[in-house]
């Protein structure tokens, strides 16, 4: 192992999915790559975070992030074409899920901690099922 190795951690993820890359102290760096789950017909559910902020940063390709609003229930549902190399800070607590193009990467930063345990999941509606692909439709004219 060289000196640099000592100083110097280089990661990378290529696959499908989200993929945790660096933990350290109270936060971790992942990658979200595009996967067959969040394309707008197959989402389901949306995931709020109880105990953190979670922030997005588009790296290539494209990604809308879809947010709502209430707390014991999913409300009104909004969509947010991001763009490269902008930081899409979503605040604790929030409703959200995204869809991702085939060639998208996803920078995410969050605690650590985030998991299922603090992070709870609500299965959607049909309605709401179709309003995500209503926002997808009309944000990406090729979709």
């Amino acid at each position: 192992m060289g000196q640099i190795d000592k100083l110097l951690k280089i990661k990378e993820y290529k696959d499908k999915g989200y993929k945790p890359l660096i933990d350290y102290q109270t936060w971790r760096i992942a990658f979200l790559n595009y996967i067959e789950e969040l394309l707008p017909e197959n989402i389901n559910k949306f995931q709020r975070h109880d105990k953190t902020d979670e922030v997005f940063v588009l790296l290539k390709g494209k990604c809308i992030l879809f947010l709502a609003d209430g707390k014991d229930k999913i409300k009104n549902i909004y969509a947010q074409d991001m763009k490269p190399l902008k930081l899409y800070n979503v605040k604790k607590s929030v409703w959200h899920s995204h869809t991702l193009s085939k060639d998208a990467i996803v920078l995410i930063v969050e605690n650590k901690d985030t998991s299922l345990i603090n992070s709870p999941e609500k299965i959607l509606t049909e309605g709401q099922q179709k309003i995500i692909i209503k926002h997808t439709d009309n944000l990406w004219e090729q979709y």
